[in-house]
């Protein structure tokens, strides 16, 4: 094979990877696995505390928000599903944060200025760090790393994680995770 076929597959092996990333995910029965997973609150792990520049360059610290419930979104702008669900996240965060709702967005983009664009075309209203290369979500427990994005943790009152969403969430998909964890006592 010249140097020339082997370069032009790239795009289209990029392309898989992609639509292999947005999946459904299936179990070894061929099955689909709910994109989300809850955990007990007797096996719940503490969240790190990850913390930086927002995208506006102001310090975020997720430690902020203990107390409240934290839907902690990982995005990047490049990322057709993130584009999808980012309006919902809004939506979410604007009919929730009376109840104690937090939003927070962790952008792993390269760029701080593709992340800020990101945020204004889609009418963000809830701060997102900015984590190039995705170093602080390496301080995530293990078996939290995103694999993919988006990807969503749910966070209780006490700051553990509670609940991993690993497709693009709708607010309504948002209220009916958060409702039993606004029930619980902190």
């Amino acid at each position: 094979m010249t140097v020339h076929r082997r370069i032009s597959r790239l795009p289209l092996l990029a392309l898989l990877l992609v639509l292999a990333a947005c999946a459904p995910r299936q179990d070894t029965g061929g099955a689909p696995v709910s994109a989300l997973t809850r955990v007990a609150a007797t096996d719940r792990a503490a969240a790190p505390d990850l913390s930086g520049s927002g995208l506006d360059g102001r310090a975020v610290r997720l430690a902020d928000y203990r107390g409240k419930v934290v839907v902690l979104n990982v995005w990047a702008s490049w990322c057709g599903p993130c584009r999808a669900e980012a309006p919902e996240l809004s939506k979410a965060q604007q009919e929730l944060a009376a109840k104690g709702v937090q939003v927070f967005g962790v952008d792993t983009d390269a760029r701080r200025d593709r992340g800020r664009s990101f945020e204004r075309a889609h009418g963000l209203v809830y701060p997102s760090l900015h984590d190039p290369g995705s170093r602080r979500l390496l301080r995530l427990p293990r078996g939290y790393a995103p694999q993919a994005l988006p990807y969503t943790l749910f966070i209780d009152r006490d700051g553990k994680i509670a609940a991993k969403y690993l497709s693009p969430l709708t607010a309504a998909d948002v209220r009916t995770i958060v409702r039993p964890l606004l029930a619980e006592k902190a």
